[in-house]
């Protein structure tokens, strides 16, 4: 595999992925029919690690992108991958759990996961309408 310098990840080599393999073994958990926060865990924790599956120019940001747009099953409520960017970060609650606008960790991401499960339960919407409503400033 060719290593190359990963774009807004200095001093840290991230990995071509010429045959797909990093990016399916991220996705493996998250593929499922129900993946539940232990999958959503482990994919962003394998993006995250150079040894797993970090692609080049794939930070934080794209990686909720890519996890919402495989793992999002709609109509079955709970946690459910959402996108977490810059944006949306400097516009959630502290009550939220994300205390940064960037660089989050899994559990800073899983906590605003349940946080808009929570919100969407109550207001009887799925969890991506509150994600959506904070965008354009809840």
């Amino acid at each position: 595999m060719q290593a190359t310098e990963g774009v807004g990840l200095p001093g840290e080599r991230a990995h071509a992925d010429p045959d797909g393999k990093r990016l399916a073994y991220a996705l493996e958990e998250v593929s499922t029919p129900a993946p539940d926060e232990a999958a959503l865990r482990t994919a962003y924790r394998r993006f995250g690690n150079p040894d797993q599956a970090r692609l080049p120019w794939l930070g934080p940001g794209l990686v909720t992108k890519v996890l919402y747009f495989v793992g999002y099953r709609r109509g079955v409520g709970g946690v459910q991958p959402l996108i977490l960017d810059r944006v949306v970060a400097s516009l959630l609650p502290a009550v939220a759990g994300v205390g940064r606008r960037n660089g989050w960790s899994a559990e800073e991401w899983l906590a605003y996961l349940r946080w808009a499960a929570e919100q969407a339960q109550a207001r009887g919407v799925e969890p991506d309408a509150v994600e959506m409503a904070v965008a354009q400033d809840w």
